[in-house]
């Protein structure tokens, strides 16, 4: 669909084959004969019609959303397994679509001829189109036509000012509520402790493989000397630059700032009755001997309420919209009138509903 993010979305089969395999799921179905039917009706909602060419319309747009990669070579089998995964969800959107435009209609709601054109310049603008030859370039690529791209936006803003004004626009979030979020879920408000050191490492000849125990008694030798310079005085940073074999010798054996989270329990427990400025024993590791100096380190914090109010009362508010969205959903389908002509498409929608119903709070 032509839109302010997206002017030319790309498809990796043509169309025409696409469309041509999402039909399968209602052809299959469909018993009378093709030359006998001018249009199709899959379904009524409230007495307005969804049809087969609808269907099939949303069902490429859909593949393409998902940059489904379809094989040239794929059989029916295939397809209609593509086509079996998108459906459910669809049906559901395009019914739930459909009943929020009754409803915008109802309340009075349309583009008006001033609103279209500011739209149309920030598409144009959004995707760089200069000339009236790019644009409609652009709009044979997306096979619509100006009245299609129109009849498409206005359903956009239809449905956004059914879902402010029927919903949104009616929840607040008060204080005791973002209080009892920040309480809950305080963790995600607290910083992890960090931790900076700066390391000297005495690497063994061939990363240790196969050392000889005169080797290991030089490598550890010199891990001492080193460590005794660094107590007497020395400055550390100096030494790791001038003397350690790690990489991190090119940044004076700097290393971090680390999540405290993220160190090993062996390594939390060395540094844990360490002081700034400490430095450990002689370490043995398997390819040679270390010494790690506390550089810095911070203490966990938590935001203060106050200071964490906007984003908790921002997130109090997607899960209140979203619940209180799909009530409103599910209210309106309750009252809906829906005639469904082709049973293999009822059960599709069904089956939408159920995954909306077990899918995870997003």
């Amino acid at each position: 669909m032509l839109s302010g993010k997206n002017l030319a979305m790309k498809i990796s089969r043509p169309a025409a084959v696409l469309a041509a395999s999402a039909a399968l799921l209602v052809a299959i179905a469909t018993a009378a004969p093709r030359a006998e039917i001018i249009e199709q009706i899959l379904v009524k909602v409230n007495g307005e019609i969804f049809t087969k060419t609808e269907l099939e319309a949303r069902q490429v747009t859909a593949l393409r959303q998902r940059g489904q990669q379809v094989d040239a070579n794929a059989n029916d089998a295939q397809l209609r397994k593509l086509l079996d995964e998108v459906t459910p969800q669809l049906m559901v959107s395009v019914v739930d679509e459909m009943l929020l435009l009754q409803r915008g209609r109802e309340l009075g709601y349309r583009m008006g001829d001033d609103q279209f054109t500011r739209i149309l310049e920030n598409i144009k603008k959004d995707n760089k189109i200069d000339t009236e030859e790019q644009f409609q370039a652009a709009l044979k690529q997306e096979n619509m036509t100006l009245a299609d791209l129109r009849k498409s936006l206005e359903r956009q803003m239809i449905v956004s000012q059914v879902q402010q004004n029927e919903v949104f626009g009616k929840i607040a979030v008060d204080d005791e509520e973002a209080r009892r979020y920040y309480q809950s879920h305080l963790s995600e408000f607290t910083s992890a402790q960090t931790i900076t050191l700066r390391e000297i490492f005495i690497a063994l000849p061939n990363d240790g493989a196969n050392a000889s125990v005169a080797d290991d008694n030089t490598a550890r030798a010199r891990a001492l000397e080193i460590r005794r310079r660094a107590l007497a005085g020395e400055n550390f940073e100096q030494l790791a630059a001038e003397l350690s074999d790690a990489p991190s010798r090119a940044n004076a054996g700097l290393i971090g700032p680390l999540n405290a989270n993220d160190l090993s329990p062996d390594i939390k427990r060395l540094l844990e009755p360490m002081k700034v400025g400490d430095v450990t024993d002689v370490l043995r590791g398997a390819k040679g001997y270390q010494l790690l100096k506390l550089e810095s380190q911070t203490a966990p914090q938590t935001l203060p309420f106050e200071q964490a109010r906007e984003e908790i009362s921002n997130r109090v508010f997607t899960d209140k919209r979203r619940q209180e969205f799909q009530r409103y959903l599910e209210r309106v389908r309750a009252q809906a009138i829906i005639e469904w002509k082709n049973q293999d498409l009822k059960k599709a929608y069904e089956l939408g509903i159920e995954q909306l119903k077990t899918a995870p709070t997003q």
